[in-house]
């Protein structure tokens, strides 16, 4: 375990030549901002982009990529993102819907290869859409890393994974379901998910990043830290990388696809999940590449449960006062993520932190909620 680091004076040396270092004016006044937010909140790492018209107008990171070897944080690090890895599932789901593969209406069922049927609602066909909205009545408490929880045939306790509502009618939130949806795509394109996703988005956005960690440089992840409410102490999280190289090798097309974690198993660096970001503030294109068409992009934004769920994207309206967001948070092993954006005004914020003590609402962090603030009262508005 370690204890509260960020009062460790080399530490707080590190942070503070970080940023005092990378500018004058509204830059150093957000950097101030920054620096006290993160100091509050016991942050280790921050990285944090912002995107007006389009383009990336500020890249920075702060505090530390690694404790142990008081390694600074910086801008091409690669994090695990965690739940903003959905909507790359979604996206690429619908590209094939745009391909008449697939419609949002199929009954999952026949999608997995599986009776996917609330037991309580076995009249009731789970569609494509309730799942990738959190609408499905479909839940966690069976786990998420395999099919075979909800699988009739492997797990006697299969009707656990449903709500006692009907599919359609509730959100709750189900990891689950998007690893279902990633065996999909894998299902329908013939090709592993890691695979299908670098190919049909990544490549054509040029992004470095991928959910297959052997094919990444291991150098440029940051160490994730999980905070301890009880003990006030951060430990590392070295499982946010585990490569699972023996799964992979004994890999079965169409039902081992929850190894890459289609739900949360995306790493990359915070500049280019901003591009990334770019293209579905833009409806789908970015710099005259188009991942998907208009109308796909509208629909993923659109709002389909109470709360603002889309499809794998979300509208947030109390983040920033006054404005709706989109977009998506992310929480796993210490790491938070945030990336959100205003598609009529164009502007957006990816922030990211490896650690910290702030505590999570509503689904996204208090203390990545202030930076967004800080951001926007500082760069945009």
């Amino acid at each position: 375990m370690l204890k509260k680091f960020w009062k460790n004076a080399t530490l707080t040396t590190l942070v503070l030549a970080t940023f005092t270092l990378s500018g004058h004016g509204q830059d150093a006044k957000t950097e101030t901002d920054l620096q006290s937010i993160m100091q509050q909140h016991d942050m280790v790492g921050l990285a944090v982009v912002v995107v007006k018209k389009g383009e990336i107008v500020y890249n920075k990171s702060f505090g530390l990529k690694d404790v142990e070897s008081q390694t600074p944080l910086s801008p091409n690090d690669i994090f695990r993102i965690a739940s903003i890895s959905k909507s790359f599932t979604a996206t690429a789901l619908m590209q094939l819907i745009e391909a008449g593969k697939l419609s949002l209406e199929d009954d999952v069922s026949k999608l997995v290869g599986f009776q996917v049927r609330n037991p309580k609602y076995p009249d009731k066909v789970i569609t494509l859409r309730m799942m990738l909205s959190h609408t499905s009545s479909i839940n966690d408490s069976q786990g998420y890393f395999t099919l075979d929880t909800i699988d009739p045939a492997k797990n006697p306790n299969w009707a656990a994974c449903y709500n006692n509502y009907e599919p359609g009618t509730q959100y709750e939130y189900c990891n689950l379901g998007f690893n279902m949806g990633g065996t999909i795509l894998e299902k329908l394109t013939g090709e592993r998910f890691d695979q299908s996703i670098k190919h049909r988005i990544l490549d054509p956005l040029g992004l470095y990043g991928g959910y297959n960690v052997d094919s990444l440089d291991a150098s440029r992840f940051v160490t994730l830290y999980e905070y301890h409410a009880d003990s006030s102490r951060f430990s590392p999280s070295p499982s946010a990388y585990a490569p699972r190289r023996q799964e992979i090798r004994n890999y079965k097309m169409g039902h081992s696809t929850p190894i890459f974690s289609p739900t949360g198993g995306m790493k990359m660096s915070a500049p280019d999940l901003a591009r990334y970001m770019t293209m579905h503030m833009n409806k789908g294109e970015y710099k005259g590449t188009r991942i998907i068409s208009k109308k796909s992009a509208k629909q993923m934004q659109s709002k389909i449960a109470d709360n603002g769920y889309g499809l794998a994207l979300k509208t947030e309206k109390k983040l920033i006062p006054g404005k709706a967001l989109v977009g998506h948070t992310g929480n796993a092993y210490g790491l938070y993520s945030a990336m959100f954006f205003q598609p009529k005004e164009q502007f957006g914020f990816v922030v990211i932190t490896n650690g910290t003590s702030a505590p999570e609402v509503n689904e996204y962090n208090l203390a990545l909620a202030e930076v967004i603030n800080s951001l926007y009262k500082n760069l945009i508005k």
